[in-house]
């Protein structure tokens, strides 16, 4: 009985106008074990391509083009340019067979997307060595192109996980801050200091997943394009000022330090002024969090193009270069030189998100253990935001 389950060998198309070819062809095919079809000319061997997907296509050069609208001796090339521009065959690997051995006809055939090229009268052992090769990149090919598909819904899968959770997780979340905010204004009774120091620990931490929370909605209102940017004029002087007037307390408490330096060139810009301040803030946080001993901020802006240049820099530990890319994705994170650092993974891809809303681009330069300055360059204005009107 046999195993209807079994996988079928590859199918192979031979293209080719001259009889005698194609059976000569097949015999070889079929004794490595293909399957084969065949057609004749341009159009059906296109046709044969999008009906049956072969898993390997050997194409002639020379033969009728039909309404292909080529010259007969160019044939094979443009099938083999309509089969690669399918999205549906563009994979499926392309041998040309040809009498003429020119380089001008090989260069045709690497231009029109030819994988491999045989001349007349082929080698049998060469052409079963090619076809076998060209089969198992193709193999391997469309693995890794069904292992990322696979990669892909599940990632699609966890995004959607964590919407939802989240969106559960929220509203009883703020049951308890608002249960541990009464209890802390002595709405049940008196609190002792003992008490308070652990209730208010405890608010700090609920406080803290509300953040992480809002986050990680905010994120995915940006990818999905749901965020609707405000921006208005923005002078990066007293902005960064602002910034660092409300950190204030924050550096006293870490006895860190934070300078602003900021050029006479850099001009007035728009930008959603929100976002942007939890970009920055992001940074500095990340600065103060991620470093053992007090740490000085410079914070820096200057004309960039017609827009402005932000860096934030620190004398912290640095990040090694093989992080530099991968931080600005979501959930990744440096490995943790600090002990007491928890994080996310979720503040620098927020930043990456605003700013690329925004038109700009962020980065880093970073050296392990000589400290890391962010960059963040922003546009005159977000692309398809008119002009500010100017009050007056």
């Amino acid at each position: 009985m046999s195993d209807s389950s079994a996988e079928l060998p590859p199918l192979i198309l031979v293209a080719d106008d001259v009889p005698a070819n194609v059976e000569l062809l097949f015999d070889q095919l079929h004794t490595l074990g293909y399957r084969t079809i065949s057609a004749d000319d341009g159009p059906s061997a296109v046709a044969s391509c999008a009906a049956y997907c072969p898993d390997l296509c050997i194409l002639d050069v020379s033969m009728p083009a039909g309404t292909l609208g080529v010259d007969d001796r160019s044939t094979g090339f443009e099938v083999c340019r309509r089969i690669k521009r399918d999205p549906r065959t563009a994979r499926i690997p392309v041998i040309f067979v040809t009498a003429l051995n020119d380089t001008t006809d090989r260069v045709k055939a690497i231009e029109a997307g030819g994988d491999d090229f045989l001349t007349k009268p082929h080698n049998r052992l060469i052409l079963g060595a090619r076809v076998r090769s060209l089969l198992k990149l193709k193999s391997a090919t469309d693995a890794l192109e069904q292992s990322f598909r696979k990669l892909r819904e599940l990632e699609n899968i966890r995004d959607d996980l964590m919407k939802m959770i989240v969106h559960d997780l929220k509203t009883p979340l703020t049951a308890v801050l608002a249960t541990l905010e009464m209890v802390l204004d002595g709405d049940f009774g008196l609190v002792t200091e003992e008490q308070r120091r652990v209730l208010g620990d405890a608010e700090g931490k609920a406080e803290d997943l509300l953040a992480l929370i809002e986050d990680l909605l905010e994120i995915a209102r940006i990818e999905e394009g749901m965020i609707v940017l405000q921006p208005t004029p923005i002078a990066p002087a007293a902005f960064l000022t602002e910034i660092v007037h409300e950190w204030t307390l924050r550096f006293q408490q870490e006895g860190a330090m934070a300078t602003v330096e900021v050029t006479d060139d850099a001009p007035v810009f728009e930008a959603d002024k929100a976002l942007l301040k939890r970009v920055l803030s992001n940074l500095v946080q990340n600065a103060l969090t991620h470093t053992a001993h007090a740490v000085t901020l410079s914070l820096h802006a200057r004309k960039e193009g017609d827009g402005v240049l932000f860096t934030v820099a620190d004398d912290g530990p640095g990040i090694p270069s093989e992080y530099h890319e991968v931080i600005f994705r979501k959930f990744e994170q440096v490995k943790a030189t600090v002990p007491r650092v928890r994080s996310s993974g979720l503040g620098l891809a927020f930043c990456k998100l605003v700013t690329d809303a925004h038109g700009g681009r962020i980065w880093v330069q970073s050296t392990e253990g000589r400290g890391s300055a962010f960059h963040l360059a922003l546009p005159a204005r977000p692309p398809g935001h008119p002009v500010a009107p100017v009050a007056g």
